[in-house]
């Protein structure tokens, strides 16, 4: 009897951990978050490239608990509104965070592969850096200028991220959109 009483003790003790250690914080999501954000995030990438007004491989989609954010280089006002309107449309979207930038500019295709170079010398020294390794940030690179998208855990981090963007060589400038949780 003591040893079905102490088994019984025992086995709450553990669920009780286990869903402790499962219980959503402010910086991290539950599963259910998880998997909620994840269908927002396939619901809002499939309506962007169903959207002819926009170019969905050029817009990076990040969400957190409901946040959308769109992240990268767009040609027009036109393509940009587009954009947060179709973002805004889809179900389970609380609020859309519009980090679209707009360049004209037309890409040359020596210009396109010194961004991607740029782009993968920034994306490698942010996951060399202990101090933001862990964080999952979308970069977009256009004629020098660095996008940093995502979501931080905290404004140190953020600004981490910007000034190990901003000492990568051939980077013009940093545009710091990461939203801190």
């Amino acid at each position: 009897m003591i040893y079905a009483k102490l088994a019984s003790v025992f086995v709450v003790a553990a669920l009780t951990l286990a869903l402790a250690a499962c219980s959503p914080t402010r910086t991290q999501k539950s599963i259910g978050e998880q998997v909620d954000d994840t269908v927002i995030l396939g619901k809002v990438n499939a309506a962007l490239i169903l959207e002819p007004n926009t170019k969905a491989l050029q817009i990076d989609v990040e969400v957190f608990r409901g946040i959308v954010q769109l992240n990268g280089f767009v040609v027009s006002g036109t393509e940009r509104s587009r954009a947060v309107s179709v973002a805004r449309g889809v179900a389970g979207v609380k609020v859309v965070r519009n980090n679209l930038v707009i360049d004209k500019q037309r890409d040359t295709l020596g210009s396109e592969i010194d961004d991607t170079a740029i782009t993968a010398r920034v994306k490698r020294a942010l996951a060399d850096s202990a101090e933001t390794s862990a964080m999952r940030l979308n970069v977009r690179t256009a004629n020098g200028r660095v996008l940093l998208g995502g979501f931080a855990n905290s404004r140190a981090e953020k600004d981490a991220a910007a000034r190990i963007a901003r000492s990568v060589s051939e980077v013009k400038t940093v545009l710091n959109e990461i939203d801190v949780k």
